[in-house]
C-alpha cells in the first residue's frame, strides 16, 4: 500500500510541476503587461500634476535625461531645454530676460479674469492605449483642461487634444523619451485628421 501511495504522490508531484511551469510563462507575461501600464499612467498622472500645479523639476523628471517634448512646432531636447522651454533656467542659470514660455496643453492662457481669488486649471487624461514590448512602450491619449478663469470661477472645459508618446524603462522606472503634444484650440498645434493609434 505504501508503494502505491508513494507512486500516486509522484504522479501527481509531477503533474503539479508541469501545470506550473505551463501556466506561469503566460501569467508572468501578463503580470508584467498589468504592471508596466499600472506604471506608465502612474508616470501620466504625475506628469499632470506637476504640470498643474508648476512643479518644474517634477515635470522635467518624468522624461528621460535626452527626452524630446515635442509642442508642434517648438521642440526640446534633454532637461535642460524642456526646462528652458516651459520657462525655467537649469539649475545655477538665470532664465533669458523677456523669454517667454508657452503652456504645454492649454494654449498660452488668457489674461485672468477679476474673481473672489486666483484662478486655476487641472489637466485630464483618458483613452490611454499603450503598446508595450519588453522595456519600451509607445502611447497614445486624450488630454483635456478645465479652468476657472471667469468672474464666477465656475468650471469650464477650455482645451483638449491628444498625446502620442515613447516611453522606457530605465532602473525599473517608466520615463517619457518623447511626448508630442496635439492641441485642438490653437491652429497650429492641431492632430493629423487619420487615426493617431496603430
Amino acid at each position: 500500500m505504501r508503494k502505491w501511495t508513494g507512486i500516486l504522490l509522484g504522479i501527481v508531484a509531477v503533474f503539479s510541476l508541469i501545470l506550473t511551469f505551463s501556466c506561469t510563462p503566460a501569467e508572468t507575461e501578463a503580470g508584467r503587461y498589468a504592471e508596466d501600464r499600472a506604471q506608465i499612467e502612474d508616470l501620466q498622472a504625475r506628469y499632470m500634476f506637476a504640470l498643474d500645479f508648476g512643479d518644474l523639476d517634477a515635470y522635467v523628471s518624468t522624461f528621460t535625461e535626452d527626452g524630446i517634448l515635442d509642442i508642434i512646432g517648438m521642440q526640446a531636447q534633454g532637461h535642460d531645454e524642456i526646462r528652458k522651454l516651459l520657462g525655467g533656467a537649469p539649475e545655477g542659470e538665470a532664465a533669458p530676460e523677456g523669454e517667454a514660455a508657452p503652456e504645454s496643453e492649454a494654449a498660452p492662457a488668457p489674461k485672468e479674469a477679476e474673481g473672489p481669488y486666483p484662478s486655476t486649471g487641472r489637466h485630464n487624461i483618458t483613452n490611454i492605449v499603450l503598446k508595450i514590448d519588453g522595456d519600451t512602450a509607445v502611447g497614445r491619449a486624450y488630454w483635456f483642461h478645465y479652468g476657472n478663469n471667469n468672474p464666477e470661477r465656475s468650471a469650464n472645459l477650455d482645451s483638449y487634444g491628444h498625446y502620442e508618446d515613447e516611453m522606457v524603462k530605465i532602473d525599473g522606472q517608466w520615463l517619457f523619451s518623447k511626448r508630442v503634444i496635439y492641441n485642438e484650440q490653437v491652429a497650429d498645434w492641431i492632430g493629423p485628421e487619420e487615426n493617431p493609434c496603430w
